[in-house]
């Protein structure tokens, strides 16, 4: 919205002031968030100098602007009291000037002074008389008493403004000029009234219908006494054809502006105010009446901007489609673009036309040429003429202008091409972070089977040359050769791009220079548009410079610089520049001396290195803040400034519409070439700019002196700095995304070196993922998580958050607002590995209460699996090609060998593969294998020569050059290389079916061998005495001295097996050697004289199988072998066998590692795509760990668990999450039983076998867990939370809850449930077939029995009864006596009861609900009934289903596939709750405030990969309007749900895991949450020393009823 301001300046500085203060402020940032517009005000006058005031013609052109480009309103009038000043006409006919010379001079009138102020220029269109510079525009009295100036020694406008009025009344009187046309000269260069008439006459109606608000303020009596006393004494008018100015003040109030009311629909006020006659009007009648208008003004701005067409945010979140977006900005581009076709070429056209006609061309026109010779106009142009070449076909024309796309990435580029050809042909994508080859065969595939010969794709490719890192050729290359049927493509290539060139290498046309007359053409059509010419002299200049250079951007460069010449200028041939980059330096300095360098050098600057432009209104703000010392001197920089040099830099300077803003770039890259050489050659300037940008992005005060932006009006008011939140909140669940700032910001953060704030406030920031993911931009937000490695302090928490977004992509897509509740559930198990993220929990939760509705996550459930934290692998030709071998050091280097020969390395710190390329004698290397050892690499090539690779010195290869062979095999082919082993300098290897060792030295570069008797198999080295332990086929052991080479020993097992692996022990200097068979045999090695002495030999008990591999912790003294049928494990501290454990039923294992810490242990079993972890204590599989291949194998460094399919891929865990997850407690089965205390911080549970356990939720894990001697089937705790009971086999045992103390086992009850009073004195056992028991809690002391057997028994509020049924009859025992001493009976009829619950805020009712439906109180203290009303069939009771709350006010009738029935007997209706599909559980809360249940969605995408789709989601819906207030989506199936009376939501799981969640809501005072600080505060154990306090039961029962 961009709104002229009209006024006089004299009589509105503080009208101007506070509009400015009070209005434009508030109406900017609404118009922002709601409707995703700026605001602008155009003040004219806002300079407190004027002499900066700019003329009519500039008025009249900032008014065009307005009324052009405004989305709203677009002029606001000030009408005050007084008319203002007249100025002169800048501009008069030639006929009309000698016209007005010649009356003057037939009367007598001396016409001198207008001769000297005008001059005639032919360049005019048409020719004119202009006011020379020389003649003051604007001399108010002010301005002359500040400036001392008189009117002897200047030519003053006001003399020149009599004589010129004289001369036009002469005109009139003569009858040789009408009285109409003098009228334009009387008023023509009056500010108010010219910009008025102009604004509101001459234009289409339709662009001035309910965008004018014109206020008009008649002030009577304005000038009190003295002015009265002014008026009087004034002399008249000599000629009275001249009007007063309050003559024309009336006419333009009380004719000009009614007439156009009703036509125009303006909105016109009237006010009238009358002043005191001595005192006039004073400052302080003013303030007030500028307080009323600001009042008014905002109200009409509201009212305009609601009645006008504008789109604004609705719904619950404002989702923005980034392809259609992208699709919609690329087409506007191409218009945009099109329009700037003015030089025809038809030959070029021609070409074009007959490939996009010729149907058997299967092979890409490039479209070549020099730069600025117009390849991307005309292809522009092309495209909007293709469906005119192909009327009898419906082709699909995408035109892709790369180097306008806001990320070059070629990732970004063909997904952008991808997505838009199958939005084209209707076919649907939603893909997350697919690596470049899937979207390259995706390419392919879509270019294969959309396109058709009716409606063929035209794709057109321009400014691939213009990218950066050989992307062009990248894209080329992705595209199938030769092009499918049906399939055109069209490339613009600059011919001095000759590698992209040779990269097609094809025949292409050429794009010369337009001819000379063409551009001569051009150029006299720009000057008539913008009515000037140029004289034959001058135009022979222009052909001489033509002809040097014929481009169309020189064309629109010389028509700024002709434009500005008059008939009488000196221009010689050094006026005008040679060439496009010197005309464009020329422009810049001519806009220099105009507008002032500061301001020219900062607008291009911010311009050129912006990501995708900068709006107007950006801008100004940027330019309006005072960043540096010139910008000071040259003074404070206006709203009309700015708008005045962007009118100059129109022509060359493109809005195009990106991410819902209107931003300006240049319309040729050579413009930022030479902006950039010029004002930003430095990185020091560069960075600076950058820094700028960066602080108005991010909302801050910016600016040298940290002030906010200032509108410079006389007395400087400020106004607040532009608001920049990640997103705009418009109303309750309605928000629009700030796309400029996420578009701009991260951009800006890079290049200017402020990475940690990049990562800190928008990498790591939820506002930034919010923003990003409601915008539809997640595939960027995850792109932009794995990128920046320049900063790595958060590197692993960004690929984390990266992996959770990816493999919710799908789910995020149609909920961007459920990002919270997924980030929360993802994180929450992972606090404690990273603490980073406590404060990105915290943010979201306190997001949540702001809100004031949600739910959220307060105890997390076990985890059944652990997410990925990278994938990555090697950008390969083929599909086919495999790993042929595979290593990983202890720096967390992964390197790879595929079977094409090829290297891969992965560091560990970046979320890619690098190839790692050898060239020898001029070719490149091909390797063959590739062994690790600590911190080495060792790689084979196919040439048999060996490269050592150093983590210390990852960029360079040693290698190693001798022969490494005995003498006697010299002549051998070398064999194969089996591994090798570091000590010190020297490298130890093995080679396959060999029976030596050798050793190079890396320092000396000198080789040696050691032979043993049989085929080395493995190898140790100790760096304490520089032995080699050589394990050998047949079991042999051999011991070697590597300073003397001297065979130091050797040993032999028993079993004669290959010697597998051999474990170093230094300090205890003892080897232990595992052989084939899996036994071990440990050697004391302390004597080097002496031979190893065999101090123990275990045998593996197991089946005989090979080993499959072995893992060895010393950290955790474990040893791991692996074999085929079994995973052995030894305790290596003692040399123990610790446990063995069997491959699953029909399985095998195929590899198997410890886990960091060695609590578990993961395996790959044959066929499986998952890996398991099992829990070494127990030997169950606690979770598992998903890939999307089949995996090859395992590798573990100091951090990561990496599993490497066949194709090279790798997926990565985190080793410490891995941990954590496996680390976390869960019952062994579902979750059958669960209570909660009162105080909701502490609950039981129970799984049906011998344990009951306590939880606590401040410290997130159970404390205790109470011991039975048989299964529990119930539980019941009592009201003051000081007992629990459990009931296990007939048993009852009674628990202290604080102590954990089993007070009492009771046996003979044989009972089948258990009560407890609401006073906690009594318990109440319910026995089937034997008496029911009232007994003294806690000792179990018997109070009386209860004979008759009362199913779902119910204690009444005062404890006095137990209410339940029998046969259908309701019926109440006293429970002092045990005899029913109350019967439910109802005189209508004797149906059956078949619910009822006893109130216990209402303590002598029941509430009882019938068989037929009628529902009923009964009084038992006098045992009465009273029927209340009917439930009709739909809603009648189900027993399993119902619910009623304590105080009576919300009963659950039943659960009907989607429908949750509820009875609210508050305010006796019936209602029904639909859920999103089929109910599965549903609980009210203990306050009545809520109703909780557990559905399964209705998925509208079965297909989608996306997990969080097929997933159940718990809901929480208030019960006073059915308000939804928030949902989740549980990870598992719930078995058991209950809700606390503080509002926590308990669930627990078929896979014995819980989880607790808070309802948010703007009625709760206190949300429940665990504190984390209590964990944080206990002494920091081992966390599987976190397993519950055992708390064990009474040998034998201690109470024994009869």
């Amino acid at each position: 919205v961009k709104i002229y301001l009209c006024s006089n300046p004299e009589d509105s500085v503080i009208e101007r002031r506070a509009l400015k203060e009070k209005v434009f402020p508030r109406f900017r940032e609404r118009c922002r968030s709601l409707l995703a517009l700026d605001v602008r005000l155009i003040d004219p006058f806002e300079s407190s100098d004027p002499s900066c005031w700019p003329d009519t013609n500039t008025r009249q052109q900032l008014i065009e602007e307005c009324r052009k480009n405004s989305a709203g309103p677009f002029l606001l009038a000030l009408v005050g009291h007084q008319y203002g000043p007249a100025c002169l006409p800048t501009q008069v006919e030639v006929s009309e000037f000698q016209l007005l010379l010649q009356e003057s001079q037939q009367a007598g009138v001396g016409t001198r002074q207008l001769e000297r102020a005008y001059q005639r220029d032919e360049n005019a269109v048409p020719p004119s008389y202009r006011l020379t510079p020389a003649v003051k525009s604007v001399c108010s009295l002010l301005q002359r008493e500040e400036t001392g100036e008189t009117e002897n020694n200047m030519l003053c406008d006001e003399d020149l403004r009599k004589v010129l009025q004289t001369a036009v009344s002469l005109c009139v009187q003569s009858r040789r000029m009408s009285a109409e046309r003098a009228q334009v000269f009387y008023r023509s260069s009056l500010a108010l009234d010219s910009d008025l008439r102009f604004a509101l006459e001459n234009c289409p109606v339709l662009d001035i219908i309910n965008r004018c608000m014109i206020y008009v303020h008649k002030v009577v009596n304005a000038d009190g006494e003295r002015g009265r006393q002014q008026r009087n004494s004034e002399l008249q008018p000599a000629l009275k054809t001249v009007p007063t100015p309050s003559e024309l003040l009336s006419q333009l109030c009380d004719s000009f502006l009614p007439a156009l009311l009703t036509s125009r629909q303006l909105i016109l006020y009237t006010t009238t105010t009358e002043c005191d006659r001595r005192h006039g009007y004073t400052t302080a009648r003013r303030r007030a009446y500028a307080d009323s208008l600001c009042h008014q003004v905002f109200s009409d701005l509201m009212a305009l901007t609601d009645s006008l067409n504008i789109p604004r945010v609705r719904g619950q979140a404002h989702v923005i489609d980034a392809p259609s977006r992208e699709r919609a900005e690329q087409e506007q581009l191409c218009c945009t673009l099109a329009r700037f076709y003015k030089i025809i070429r038809p030959e070029e056209e021609k070409v074009i036309s007959a490939y996009v006609k010729g149907m058997d061309q299967q092979r890409p026109l490039v479209v070549s040429g020099g730069p600025c010779t117009g390849k991307t106009v005309l292809v522009a142009h092309c495209a909007e003429q293709i469906k005119v070449w192909l009327p009898d076909y419906d082709p699909v024309v995408i035109s892709c202008f790369c180097n306008f796309s806001f990320s070059a990435s070629p990732k970004h580029l063909l997904s952008s091409i991808c997505r838009q050809i199958a939005h084209r042909y209707e076919e649907h994508i939603i893909k997350v972070d697919v690596s470049l080859s899937e979207l390259e065969e995706h390419l392919v595939s879509i270019l294969t089977q959309l396109p058709s010969a009716k409606h063929p794709l035209i794709l057109i490719l321009d400014g691939l040359d213009q990218l950066e890192n050989n992307v062009g050729a990248q894209i080329i290359s992705s595209i199938p050769s030769p092009l499918p049927d049906a399939v055109k493509l069209i490339v613009t290539v600059s011919s001095s791009r000759t590698g992209l060139l040779q990269a097609i290498k094809l025949h292409y046309p050429q794009l010369q220079s337009a001819d000379r007359k063409q551009c001569a053409k051009l150029l006299e059509s720009l000057l008539n548009s913008s009515g000037r010419k140029v004289t034959s002299g001058q135009q022979a200049l222009v052909n001489q410079a033509l002809t040097s250079c014929s481009l169309p951007l020189y064309v629109r460069l010389l028509h700024a610089h002709t434009s500005l010449w008059h008939s009488d200028s000196d221009v010689t041939e050094s006026s005008l520049p040679d060439g496009v980059h010197s005309s464009v330096s020329a422009l810049l300095d001519r806009l220099e001396q105009k507008h002032g360098s500061s301001l020219v050098a900062r607008l291009a600057s911010y311009v050129s290195l912006s990501r995708i432009g900068l709006s107007e209104s950006e801008l100004v703000d940027l330019l309006s803040c005072d960043h540096d010392s010139a910008a000071e001197r040259e003074g404070p920089i206006s709203q009309v400034d700015v708008e005045r040099l962007l009118m100059d830099l129109k022509n060359f300077l493109i809005k195009r519409p990106v991410a819902d803003s209107q931003v300006l770039f240049w319309v040729s890259w050579h413009f930022k070439l030479v902006v950039t050489k010029r004002y930003l050659g430095t990185h020091g300037s560069r960075r600076k700019i950058h820094s700028e940008m960066v602080d108005y992005f991010s909302g801050r005060r910016v600016g040298r002196n940290e002030k906010p932006l200032v509108v410079s009006l006389a007395s400087d008011p400020e106004h607040e700095q532009v608001s920049q939140p990640f997103i705009f909140p418009v109303a309750e669940d309605v928000c629009r995304v700030n796309m400029r700032k996420i578009l701009e910001l991260p951009h800006h953060l890079q290049q200017s070196g402020r990475l940690e704030e990049l990562e800190l406030e928008l990498l790591m920031s939820l506002g930034f993922h919010q923003a990003m993911v409601q915008a539809d931009m997640l595939s960027d937000l995850v792109a932009m998580l794995k990128a920046y490695e320049t900063s790595t302090k958060f590197l692993r928490e960004r690929w984390l958050i990266a992996s959770i977004l990816k493999s919710s992509a799908c789910f995020l897509h149609s909920s961007p607002l459920q990002l919270p509740a997924v980030m929360e559930t993802n994180l929450l198990p992972y606090l404690d590995v990273f603490p980073a993220f406590e404060g990105y929990v915290r943010g979201i939760r306190q997001d949540r209460k702001k809100k004031g509705k949600g739910v959220g996550l307060v105890l997390c459930p076990t985890p059944c699996s652990v997410l990925s934290i990278c994938y990555v692998g090697p950008n390969l030709k083929t599909k086919t090609t495999r790993v042929a071998e595979i290593a990983c050091t202890e720096c967390d280097v992964v390197a790879e060998v595929m079977d094409d020969g090829s290297a891969w390395i992965w560091t560990g710190s970046i979320c890619d593969f690098y190839k790692l390329s050898l060239i020898q004698d001029q070719r490149e290397l091909k390797f063959a294998g590739v062994k690790s050892d600590c911190k080495f690499l060792l790689l084979s090539t196919q040439c048999s020569k060996l490269f050592l690779w150093d983590g210390a010195n990852p960029e360079c290869l040693t290698e190693v050059k001798e022969s490494l062979k005995p003498e006697s095999e010299s002549s051998q082919t070398l064999s194969t290389i089996e591994g090798f082993v570091s000590c010190q300098e020297m490298i130890c290897m093995w080679w396959k079916k060999e029976s030596y060792v050798s050793v190079f030295d890396i320092a000396n570069n000198t080789s040696s061998h050691f032979q043993c008797e049989s085929s080395v198999i493995c190898l140790a080295a100790s760096l304490r005495s520089l032995s080699l332990y050589c394990g050998q086929e047949d079991g042999t052991l051999s011991i070697f001295d590597l300073t003397t080479s001297r065979l130091l020993g050797t040993c032999l097992n028993s079993t004669n097996s290959a010697i597998m692996q051999i474990i170093l022990r230094e300090e205890e200097q003892e080897i232990a050697c595992v052989d084939r068979s899996g036994s071990v045999a440990l050697w004391d090695v302390a004597d080097k004289k002496q031979a190893p002495k065999l101090l123990k030999e275990n045998f593996n008990q197991g089946k005989s199988s090979g080993i499959l591999n072995t893992d060895y912790s010393e950290a955790t003294s474990t040893l791991l072998v692996c074999q085929v049928h079994q995973v052995t494990l030894w305790n290596t501290f003692n040399w123990e066998l610790w446990d063995q454990f069997l491959a699953p039923q029909g399985k095998a294992f195929s590899q198997a590692v410890l886990s960091l810490d060695g609590h578990h242990f993961l395996a790959l079993l044959d066929c499986f795509t998952i890996i398991l972890v099992f829990g070494v204590s127990t030997g169950e599989c606690v979770l598992s760990l998903e890939t999307n291949r089949q995996p090859l194998s395992l590798l573990k460094t100091a951090s990561d668990i990496v599993c490497v399919s066949r194709d090279g891929c790798l997926t990565v865990w985190d080793s410490e999450m891995v941990n954590a997850a496996g680390k976390a407690t869960k019952m062994r089965s579902e979750v059958k039983g669960m209570v909660v205390e009162q105080t909701g911080k502490c609950f039981y549970t129970t799984d049906g076998s011998e344990n009951v356990w306590r939880w606590s939720l401040d410290v997130g894990f159970p404390q205790f867990t109470f011991l039975h001697a048989g299964a529990v089937e119930k539980i019941q705790l009592s009201p003051n939370n000081s007992h629990l009971l459990s009931l296990s086999a007939g048993e009852i045992y009674i628990w202290q809850t604080e102590t954990g103390e089993n007070i009492a086992r009771i046996n003979g009850g044989s009972a089948a449930d258990v009560l407890i009073t609401p006073s906690s004195k009594f318990g109440v056992s319910i026995s089937k077939h034997g008496l029911s028991h009232v007994w003294k809690l806690p000792h179990g002391a018997i109070v009386c029995n209860i004979h008759q057997y009362l199913s779902d028994a119910q204690v009444s509020a005062e404890g006095t009864f137990l209410v339940g049924l029998c046969n259908g009859d309701l019926l109440a025992a006293s429970l002092w006596s045990g005899s029913i001493s109350k019967r439910f009976s109802c005189a209508e009829n004797s149906e059956h009861v078949v619910a009822f619950q006893c109130l216990l805020d209402h303590p002598n009712f029941v509430v009882v609900l019938t068989a037929s439906g009628a529902v009923y109180t009964w009084k038992l203290s006098e045992e009465t009934v009273c029927r209340h009303f009917q439930l009709p069939r739909r809603f009648h009771c189900r027993p399993q289903d119902f619910q009623m709350l304590s105080d009576g006010n919300y009963a659950l009738l039943s659960i009907d596939y989607n429908s949750i029935n509820f009875l609210d007997l508050s305010r006796v209706r019936l209602c029904s709750l639909k859920a999103e599909g089929p109910v599965i559980k549903a609980c009210l809360d203990k306050t009545g405030c809520y109703v909780v249940y557990v559905c399964n969605p209705n998925s509208q995408e079965q297909s989608c990969a996306c997990y969080l789709h097929s997933k159940l989601l718990l809901t929480v819906v208030r019960l006073s309007d059915r308000e939804r207030i928030g949902s989740v989506r549980l990870h598992r199936n719930p078995s058991a749900l209950t809700v606390s009376k503080q509002q926590g939501v308990f669930v627990g799981y078929e896979d014995g895991s819980v989880g607790v969640f808070s309802v948010s809501d703007a009625t709760i005072d206190k949300e429940l949450v665990c504190d984390r600080e209590i964990l944080k505060s206990e002494p920091i154990t081992c966390p599987f020393e976190r397993e519950p306090m055992s708390c064990f039961y009474q040998s034998k029962p201690n109470v024994t009823w009869s």
